[in-house]
């Protein structure tokens, strides 16, 4: 059974951090392509970053030079680095993985995604 679960997400104070985290189980965590995607109420869900199953990274302009991705294959961990936050960065995150294996996905694209966490919320008062 494949499981995705968000964890990380808080209130802080605008110029502030936090690290989510996106624990997985039930597949080959490494064969797969994962991203981050977030949503605000009202908003489209937006797709913030990708990390293929070899650990390139993709960013969206928004969040790039703040938002890191990395992955831990050892542990099944996704994790989102996000410093210098502001009060846009408000929204519930949620972690994803690709439908397929060994390929490469892209953040444009929330339907080349198959699995979903549940998803983490981000607060950041000014």
């Amino acid at each position: 059974q494949v499981q995705l679960v968000e964890s990380g997400g808080g209130s802080v104070e605008a110029g502030g951090s936090l690290r989510l985290s996106c624990a997985a189980s039930g597949f080959s965590f490494s064969a797969y392509c994962l991203a981050w995607f977030r949503q605000a109420p009202g908003k489209e869900r937006e797709g913030v970053a990708t990390i293929t199953n070899t650990g390139s990274t993709s960013y969206a302009d928004s969040v790039k030079g703040r938002f890191t991705v990395s992955k831990d294959n050892a542990k099944n961990t996704l994790y989102l680095q996000i410093n210098g936050l502001t009060p846009e960065d408000t929204s519930m995150y949620y972690c994803a993985r690709a439908k397929r294996p060994w390929v490469r996905c892209g953040i444009t694209d929330p339907a080349a995604f198959d699995r979903w966490g549940q998803g983490t919320q981000v607060t950041v008062s000014p």
